[in-house]
Order: structure tokens, then C-alpha cells, then sequence
């Protein structure tokens, strides 16, 4: 349980700059095409490339993997794209979205019995104070709709974590070719009762939307998550999420230096509750990873 060597921080912060990118690649993409049709786009390209890779999953875990597939493919991804449209900035979005992190503690804690310390407890209140912060900010109040609708998807991503510690017999490619499977049919369905018929949407698509599809499929996913796939199976999990959350500050950055974002106080404040208590959650596992390996 050493630090990460140099060779994996350099593979973490190329994580981590491909999916700040992401979020503002993303947004000039969503000006273009409506925020369903984007992610079953993404899901289909995906899907595409992924193809060769699908496994057939292990006998009783059909069920698991299509809650996944749609609590992540659908509803979380779906949620995210039509919060980013909604927002008028990139810094809340990508702060907000890693709130699944204490959720994902609080699920765990109700639903599979595990315990944390007062002082992860603690961590897990100073992040949703933090989110109540932000959300006074005069760039989010003005549009509410973003943040809840974030919220919404980071609740989901944090349920699909939780599932996924029980899925077993697939490889991550696998597992990434099966959630954009199965979760471009209802993406695609619900884009046409939502948002209209497809065909008009993709003929107002020009370079700038169809850069941003595949960067999302084939730089954030492909790219971003292989090296995260590639990190865990080096490390423990809780010993590389602590360096994932320079992806929000970064894309902090970028929504400053391009998108035109000017955080006021209160977002600064909040958003330093949410990351610092993530950060917290975050080596407070790393903590009992290490203890856990020491005794045994």
C-alpha cells in the first residue's frame, strides 16, 4: 500500500484531464443535439466498438447487469447530459457530480450492512452542506432544475457502484460494451417522445456535435475509463480515487478559461465542502485498505 509510483500518476492525471474535457467538449456538443439523443448517441458508438468484447454474463447475473446498465447508461448519463445542458456553467456540474461519493457510502452503510467511523460520517455531512452552499450561488440559483437533476444522477451512479461490487464474470470492456447495449434502445426512445423527431435533431448536428459524440464515447469512456480499469487492477480502488477528484478542479479550470464561467463565493465555499469531503471519504478508505492488508 505504497503512494502511486510516477509512471501511475501520470496515467491517473491523464484520467483525469480526458474526463475534464469531457464536460466541455460535452456542453458545446449539447448545444447542437438535444441531452438524450447525445448520450444514446455516445451509447451507440460505444456499443459499436465494444462489440467484439461482450461476454455472456454468469447464470443469475442478468438482473444485476441490466440494473446497472440502465441506472447508469440511462438514467445516470441521460440525468448528467440534461443537467450540463440546463447549467449555466461547467464548475457546479462537475462539483456536484461527485456527491455519488458519500452517497455511495450511505447506500453501502443501508443496503449491505457496512459500517464507517464518526469521521466519515462527518465527511459525508460537510459534503451535502457543501451542495447546500453551492446551490445559493446566484449561477445556480438561477437555474435550479441543473442541480437537482445532477443530484438525481449522482444518486444513481452511486446505486450502480454499489451493484457492481456483486457483478461477477465480466471483464470491464465486457461490462462497458453491455451498459452501451442495452442502454441505446430506451435512450434513443425516450429522445423521440422527449425531444422530437431524431432525424431533425441529427441534421442540426455539424462538426462541433459530432466531435463531441466521439470524444465521449471513444476519449472519455474508451480512453478515460481503460486507464482507470488499468489503475485498479494495480491498486486498490480507494488508493487512486483520492487523485480523480483533481477531474473537477480541472474542469473547473476549463469552464473559466473557456466556457465563460465566473464562480462567486458561494460556489467557491461549497464546492470546497463537497471535494474536501469526498477527499475525506476518500482517505479514510484508503485508510482501512491499508489497515486491512497490514493485518492480514
Amino acid at each position: 500500500m505504497n503512494a502511486l509510483p510516477p509512471r501511475d500518476i501520470g496515467l491517473v492525471a491523464i484520467v483525469c484531464v480526458v474526463w475534464a474535457i469531457n464536460f466541455l467538449t460535452s456542453a458545446y456538443a449539447l448545444q447542437e443535439f438535444p441531452p438524450v439523443l447525445f448520450t444514446g448517441l455516445r451509447m451507440a458508438l460505444l456499443a459499436l466498438v465494444l462489440w467484439p468484447f461482450l461476454k455472456a454474463p454468469a447464470p443469475g447475473q442478468w438482473p444485476r447487469l441490466l440494473g446497472i446498465s440502465v441506472g447508469l447508461g440511462v438514467i445516470h448519463f441521460g440525468l448528467s447530459f440534461w443537467a450540463l445542458k440546463l447549467a449555466g456553467d461547467l464548475s457546479s456540474v462537475a462539483i456536484v457530480m461527485q456527491s455519488y461519493v458519500p452517497m455511495s457510502a450511505l447506500l453501502a452503510w443501508w443496503l449491505l450492512g457496512e459500517r464507517f467511523a464518526w469521521r466519515t460520517g462527518l465527511a459525508i455531512a460537510v459534503s451535502f452542506a457543501g451542495v447546500l452552499v453551492l446551490g445559493f450561488d446566484p449561477l445556480v440559483l438561477d437555474r435550479p432544475a441543473s442541480l437537482l437533476l445532477m443530484l438525481c444522477s449522482a444518486g444513481f451512479l452511486a446505486l450502480a457502484t454499489v451493484m457492481m461490487r456483486g457483478l461477477q464474470g465480466q471483464t470491464p470492456w465486457s461490462q462497458q460494451g453491455w451498459l452501451a447495449l442495452i442502454s441505446v434502445g430506451p435512450l434513443l426512445g425516450l429522445s423521440f417522445l422527449i425531444e422530437g423527431p431524431i432525424t431533425e435533431s441529427l441534421a442540426g448536428g455539424t462538426w462541433i456535435g459530432w466531435s463531441g459524440v466521439a470524444y465521449s464515447a471513444l476519449v472519455s469512456s474508451l480512453l478515460g475509463h481503460g486507464l482507470y480499469y488499468v489503475l485498479v487492477q494495480r491498486h486498490p480502488v480507494a488508493q487512486v480515487t483520492p487523485w480523480l477528484l483533481l477531474a473537477p478542479v480541472l474542469a473547473i479550470g476549463l469552464g473559466v478559461a473557456f466556457w465563460g464561467d465566473r464562480p462567486g463565493p458561494k460556489l467557491w465555499i461549497g464546492g470546497a465542502m463537497v471535494l474536501g469531503g469526498v477527499l475525506a471519504i476518500a482517505l479514510r478508505s484508503w485508510q482501512k485498505t491499508r489497515q486491512a492488508v497490514a493485518s492480514a
